[in-house]
């Protein structure tokens, strides 16, 4: 895609200045895990497998999923192309694709990484929203690889919340994070056991915090 002399400037810059920055603040964070019963740690279960988030708390989890090589669909905007040179710093495997206008392109780039054996998350709300409502994409995919789908969420004890469509996250420095990971839905899920699932995993962090 042809960028501007301006915008070429700010995907030089930007993405370098936001990976340094994200590093710096997040070696400050205490992390804490908050188990379902019988549970693993997504990132402990090798791929390929399906997780998903809500976009308010992508800042922090680039900073706790970093150097894994985890697939995340990232949209062909300009502002998606800045995030996608920022979480490739991070180690993540960055997928474009749209998750708008039904998302074809997204699910089948994701479906691709999915069979390459990569864990792939997905801002499930992202990138436009309603906040904290599951888009289909996530359940999709891992209907189409006869899979289940797990999900986290990332809660600081102190943050500043933005006043963005997905009231984004940036934890305070040196505060304490609860990372939840609920049950995983069964193989096939409904879009309904993906949403019930993900509202658990935030239910568990902000318990764990105190922040409910």
């Amino acid at each position: 895609m042809p960028w501007t002399p301006a915008q070429r400037v700010q995907l030089f810059l930007l993405p370098r200045l936001a990976s340094i920055l994200i590093r710096t603040l997040g070696c400050t964070l205490r992390f804490e895990e908050v188990l379902g019963p019988g549970v693993t740690r997504g990132d402990l279960i090798p791929g390929p497998t399906v997780f998903a988030f809500w976009h308010r708390s992508l800042l922090i989890a680039a900073y706790r999923f970093r150097n894994l090589g985890i697939a995340i669909l990232i949209s062909q905007s300009f502002d998606g192309e800045l995030i996608a040179r920022t979480v490739e710093r991070l180690g993540f495997h960055a997928v474009r694709g749209s998750s708008s206008r039904g998302g074809a392109s997204g699910l089948l780039a994701m479906e691709t990484a999915y069979r390459s054996g990569h864990i792939c998350a997905f801002t499930a709300d992202g990138p436009r929203g309603p906040n904290m409502i599951a888009k289909p994409g996530v359940t999709a995919l891992a209907n189409r690889a006869h899979t289940w789908v797990g999900a986290f969420h990332l809660q600081p004890q102190k943050a500043w919340v933005l006043r963005s469509w997905d009231r984004f996250l940036i934890p305070k420095p040196f505060s304490r994070v609860a990372v939840s990971w609920p049950q995983h839905t069964a193989a096939n899920p409904t879009p309904e056991a993906t949403q019930a699932m993900m509202d658990e995993a935030v239910r568990m962090a902000q318990a764990r915090t105190g922040t409910l």
